[in-house]
């Protein structure tokens, strides 16, 4: 399922005001916005593959952002939650405070439609002044209507 970012987006499944201030914890807040998706078989085992692959390595990008992910078959097409917490969570061991979290479920079966969206993401928050869009918009569909700008612009 290659394609738009905005395609998987959903105001219901966009929280704007994270409450943790741990990284579990968070990861955990907006990966709960998927529970009941009906694209996903298991939300335990989705999120137990999640934690997992979050601690074999960073899923810091840099620039305030995170992208907690599982390949996993837990899921049946791609999946999407967005939290944003705008006094950050210490992300990693280098300290990395983290705003965005873009937490991806994705079918093992799917590694090329992974990796196009996960380049989708990266274009739409390499600009400072799009990452900022995305830091100041006041509701979950205003969060939508800022990715879907910068596609409009970038082409995707």
């Amino acid at each position: 399922m290659a394609g738009k970012l905005t395609s998987l987006l959903d105001p219901a499944r966009i929280t704007l005001h994270v409450q943790a201030t741990g990284r579990e914890a968070a990861l955990h807040e907006v990966a709960h916005l998927l529970d009941g998706h009906p694209d996903i078989a298991n939300f335990a085992g989705f999120f137990d593959e999640l934690l997992a692959r979050d601690r074999l390595d960073t899923t810091c990008l840099g620039n305030a952002v995170a992208l907690p992910h599982a390949r996993t078959g837990q899921v049946k097409r791609m999946v999407l939650a967005v939290g944003r917490s705008d006094a950050g969570i210490p992300f990693d061991a280098s300290g990395e405070i983290v705003k965005l979290f873009f937490v991806l479920g994705t079918p093992k079966s799917k590694p090329g439609d992974y990796l196009a969206m996960v380049s989708a993401l990266c274009k739409i928050l390499r600009d400072p002044a799009d990452r900022a869009s995305l830091l100041t918009a006041t509701s979950p569909e205003a969060f939508i209507a800022a990715v879907a700008a910068v596609e409009t612009r970038l082409g995707l």
